[in-house]
């Protein structure tokens, strides 16, 4: 089996050693003329090939050494994974092996796409507040979708999605709310009559953008934070729902879906918000994309019921602040930043013609 990348040729041959065990050669070769000869790189006992060709994201040398560290460990676990699986037999066989007389299973949170590593946190591109929220997400996946035997032992069950080019954001918006209040208008009007704000802090990832706007439902992960008075300060969402102009029941309406779930004093509440996109008569765009008509569910999710509303809203220097928080992930070059943001705008800017210049 052959692969091919821009600066080498690479070639898996299977063979099987002498005792058995079943081995890859890979071969690697320069598609260019060399002056050197040829090299044989052994790696050790529970440790895979790969660990000499780590998937480098991003270039300089604490992110190499960081990522050939996970490699390392990820090379463990799967030797791990062997040792289990031969215990399992045992047992199976009637052998009571370390205190064990039943089958070891296993379950495993494995997130769809690599984290942020250890470089990505030390220069502030990801937050401690970021990673937990990823790792929320990723269990409350697998703890709902998981199967009472577990996972196999096979080193595939880490096998995670390629990083792609995507696109992250941050948001925030605020305005008038009050708990007690069932409608967006109705929490918005009582909320500056009493002096309460919401503010939400957001922040959007899309971590394959291609795979987004082919998706009819655009979307994406939403995590953040909320300020209420009332409430508290900071309280970190568990849980987000984030979707970019997701067709509506009502005939040409979009909306743009905002939708964080936390704990308070340990009541669950979830957030629900949307942005109406739609052209009614007069310029009404600025006030679509700008305007999130917002519910405060107390429950897990939007159907559990309301105890609060309002309406937050994003300024024109929140707009601006916005745009300078744009981030394109994974990018190795200026030219993928460059068409990321262009394919981002492109993509935006046409779904907004289609609403309030076609529909008219």
């Amino acid at each position: 089996m052959t692969h091919a990348s821009p600066n080498q040729v690479e070639t898996i041959i299977p063979f099987t050693a002498g005792d058995g065990l079943k081995l890859n050669l890979i071969n690697i070769k320069n598609p260019h003329d060399v002056s050197k000869g040829a090299v044989i790189l052994v790696h050790g006992a529970g440790v895979r090939a790969n660990i000499f060709r780590a998937p480098v994201n991003e270039t300089g040398v604490l992110n190499s050494y960081v990522q050939m560290l996970e490699m390392s460990a990820n090379a463990a676990l799967h030797k791990e994974l062997v040792q289990i699986a031969d215990i399992n037999q045992r047992i199976k066989q009637g052998e009571v092996v370390y205190g064990h007389d039943q089958p070891i299973r296993l379950h495993l949170v494995n997130p769809a796409t690599p984290l942020p590593l250890d470089p990505d946190l030390y220069t502030g591109h990801v937050t401690h507040q970021q990673l937990i929220a990823m790792g929320s997400q990723d269990a409350e996946f697998y703890l709902t979708h998981k199967t009472q035997e577990g996972v196999p032992f096979e080193p595939h069950i880490t096998v995670m999605t390629e990083t792609t080019l995507g696109i992250q954001f941050k948001e925030t918006m605020a305005g008038g709310f009050c708990l007690g209040a069932n409608e967006p208008k109705q929490g918005n009007s009582m909320g500056k009559h009493k002096g309460f704000e919401l503010a939400m802090h957001a922040q959007v990832d899309i971590d394959d953008l291609q795979s987004f706007v082919d998706d009819p439902n655009h979307t994406g992960r939403l995590s953040g934070s909320i300020d209420f008075t009332p409430m508290g300060q900071g309280m970190v969402a568990h849980s987000g729902v984030f979707n970019l102009f997701y067709p509506d029941s009502q005939p040409d309406t979009k909306l743009m879906v905002y939708e964080l779930g936390f704990k308070h004093q340990g009541q669950e509440y979830y957030l629900a918000g949307k942005k109406e996109v739609r052209d009614d008569p007069g310029f009404d765009l600025w006030t679509d994309i700008t305007t999130l008509l917002t519910q405060l569910h107390q429950g897990t999710d939007k159907n559990a019921p309301v105890v609060g509303a309002g309406i937050l809203s994003l300024g024109v220097k929140d707009l601006l602040k916005l745009v300078s928080t744009v981030t394109v992930l994974n990018a190795q070059s200026s030219k993928d930043k460059a068409v990321t943001v262009a394919k981002f705008g492109q993509f935006f800017m046409g779904e907004l013609w289609d609403s309030y210049v076609k529909s008219s």
